[in-house]
């Protein structure tokens, strides 16, 4: 049997599109947005906190190299 045959009678009963009433986002999944946006906010805090971190810790030599006394701090 040809496919295409097959798919013009299989994907009528395949691919219904809802009802735009049947179709809402509601709060429940706008609070789980609003959750994952600040969760990206705290991530990206901590990320610039640890990364200063570890440049404090390079310019003063404490992964084993010479400690800068002149570097520039990038901000």
């Amino acid at each position: 049997m040809n496919p295409h045959v097959v798919l013009t009678f299989v994907l009528p009963l395949v691919d219904r599109v809802p009802k735009d009433d049947d179709v809402k986002a509601g709060w429940t999944a706008f609070a789980i947005f609003v959750a994952l946006a600040v969760a990206v906010a705290l991530l990206g805090v901590s990320l610039v906190r640890h990364l200063r971190k570890a440049q404090a810790n390079k310019d003063a030599g404490m992964f084993g190299d010479e400690p800068d006394a002149g570097s520039e701090r990038r901000t």
